[in-house]
């Protein structure tokens, strides 16, 4: 399978339609559809529903939906590759990849990245967000430099530097809520509330702990993987979100956060795979957030 057909492939799954995707691609259509039917017999699958007379839309059957997914993998990778190795050896250019869930931890790697600016303007970031799944995922497969996770890691996977930073668990929750009258919230405050929880892996277990009460036996209204929406649901008071400081701006809205007591710290640190190469551009920057993590951040 050719890169250029996997192109043209990505080209017709974003245009929905053969002939705006030929025209993209500055080939006639009975070209494209021909390079696609090849790609068809080759993988021995259908990837494209054709439409009929009456729709020239054209869908993607579950077979092309992986080859989407992997196929936009691949190329980046093909992308990053031709970057790292095509750059000037006296200058230091490229992006980094960093992939993290939601916390105020990433302002080090905006502070580090700033710290870079001056000396090396052309270093870009790209920064993914996601549960501890997807940097998982996209560490293993090399999409991603660095990925940053809470809770252990596996040391025969990674390397990892812990970070000088950690988070606090609270609960956000609509002013006009009973709970928002407290400080701080205890553990038997929410015994029997309706509450929304991350999704992310090990975070019920690590919250379940400090309630001291089983996740089995809590009233869990809704799941999340990202906090924003996690506010939307408190803020219509389907109940009380639990979640890291500083995440959502309060200030103004019907919302507000407590924490909690005894308070519940998270820690994190940023990983990167074993034996990995870096770009220069990856390298400079793990040196100087190496450098400000030695400095106290």
């Amino acid at each position: 399978m050719e890169l250029r057909v996997l192109q043209y492939f990505l080209a017709v799954a974003r245009e929905q339609n053969i002939t705006a995707a030929a025209n993209s691609l500055h080939l006639s259509q009975p070209a494209l559809s021909r390079q696609l039917k090849e790609m068809e017999e080759e993988l021995g699958k259908q990837l494209l529903i054709r439409g009929t007379k009456g729709s020239r839309k054209v869908l993607l059957t579950d077979e092309g939906m992986i080859l989407r997914k992997r196929a936009e993998e691949i190329l980046s990778l093909v992308r990053r590759t031709e970057e790292e190795i095509t750059c000037c050896d006296e200058t230091i250019v490229g992006d980094v990849y960093i992939g993290a869930g939601e916390t105020d931890i990433v302002r080090l790697f905006a502070k580090t990245a700033k710290k870079l600016q001056k000396r090396y303007p052309d270093i870009h970031y790209q920064i993914s967000s996601g549960n501890a799944e997807y940097v998982l995922e996209y560490l293993d497969k090399g999409l991603i430099d660095f990925g940053l996770l809470f809770g252990s890691v596996d040391p025969q996977k990674y390397e990892s530097i812990p970070l000088p930073i950690k988070d606090s668990w609270g609960v956000l929750m609509r002013r006009d809520a009973p709970l928002a009258q407290k400080e701080a919230i205890s553990p038997e405050d929410l015994w029997d509330q309706p509450l929304i929880i991350s999704h992310q892996r090990g975070s019920d277990q690590y919250l379940a702990r400090w309630l001291r009460r089983d996740i089995s036996h809590l009233h869990i209204v809704a799941t999340y993987n990202l906090v924003f929406n996690a506010s939307l649901l408190a803020d219509e008071g389907l109940g009380y979100a639990f979640c890291l400081d500083k995440l959502i701006n309060t200030r103004g809205s019907n919302l507000c956060f407590r924490p909690l007591s005894p308070r519940l710290e998270a820690s994190a640190c940023i990983i990167w795979k074993k034996y990995q190469v870096f770009s220069k551009a990856a390298g400079v920057f793990l040196e100087y957030l190496h450098d400000l993590i030695e400095k106290g951040g």
